[in-house]
């Protein structure tokens, strides 16, 4: 194996396909799959029918013979792929976008034919992924009830992934500076402590943020305590963690919250509150439940992308 030379870096070079394609592998790293996360999203016709369109958007699809490299393709405005009517059975079938290059794989003439292309593979188990010895990623699959000759929302399944997803991790520490008790409402969600607060800058292409809070040496005295804890990010609020302590002496403890929230794309891009909140239950307990100075409170925030 000689080296293949890197193209367009040198004038008067002989620079063949295979060194781009090389070189698109390596600044992909490796991955493959769309380039952003609302990229070549498949939905059904806008009067449906007999087929789905497929959207906007770029991807990297790897060949699948060694050294082949890889491949980028783009598709602007709607692409309509034909989905043939199903019979007395049912059907399900597999979307991709594959790249047929005659050097390696099928005979398709680069100089007449395109060799990218939507390429629906008919009568697929449920779980099917793409074919053995086939360049291509998936996009869909859509389970097709017998004698249906429209394909609805319902029927597709999104397969897509992103080639090299985003992500952004921030960490946040606060040492309660007072001694502060539950808000006087039990029964009611409340910011608690209020310093556990912040204002988050939520990236323009993320679609979810994990959020896990710990709260250490938290006070509880003065009899038993029951109470749930949550975060909130904007006005979406994650699942609540329940604190159920029937202690009688004075004692401290650590409650983790944690949750995965789907951000809508009016968040992204904006600036979002995130605070704790507590509601404390005084039916199964009416203890005194406090943070103080010796209170810890981390948030691990991370936000990612993921196709929407």
């Amino acid at each position: 194996m000689t080296l293949v030379q890197p193209p367009m870096m040198v004038r008067g070079g002989n620079h063949s396909a295979r060194a781009l394609r090389l070189m698109i592998r390596d600044l992909a790293r490796g991955r493959q799959g769309i380039a952003d996360a609302g990229d070549l999203k498949v939905r059904p016709l806008e009067a449906p029918g007999p087929g789905v369109r497929v959207g906007d958007g770029s991807a990297l699809i790897h060949g699948v013979r060694p050294w082949q490299g890889a491949y980028t393709q783009s598709n602007i405005g709607d692409a309509v792929v034909d989905v043939p009517p199903t019979g007395p059975f049912a059907r399900t079938d597999l979307l991709v976008l594959r790249v047929e290059d005659p050097e390696y794989e099928g005979e398709r003439d680069p100089r007449q034919e395109d060799i990218g292309y939507f390429h629906l593979v008919k009568g697929v188990d449920q779980d099917a992924t793409v074919p053995r010895g086939m360049t291509a990623i998936p996009l869909a699959r859509m389970t097709l009830p017998r004698n249906t000759a429209t394909v609805t929302a319902d029927m597709i399944i999104d397969l897509r992934r992103l080639a090299n997803p985003r992500t952004e991790r921030t960490l946040l520490t606060v040492h309660p500076t007072d001694t502060e008790k539950v808000p006087a409402q039990h029964g009611q969600w409340a910011n608690w402590p209020k310093e556990a607060a912040w204002n988050m800058d939520i990236p323009a292409w993320a679609t979810k943020a994990t959020i896990v809070v710990t709260l250490s040496g938290l006070r509880a005295e003065a009899g038993n305590v029951y109470a749930e804890l949550r975060t909130q990010l904007g006005e979406h609020n994650a699942a609540p963690t329940v604190v159920d302590d029937d202690g009688t002496t004075t004692r401290r403890s650590s409650v983790t919250l944690s949750d995965t929230l789907a951000l809508p794309p009016a968040y992204r891009g904006t600036r979002q509150r995130l605070a704790v909140q507590i509601n404390q239950i005084d039916k199964y307990g009416d203890g005194d439940f406090t943070v103080s100075r010796g209170t810890t409170v981390t948030a691990d925030v991370q936000f990612t992308e993921s196709p929407a």
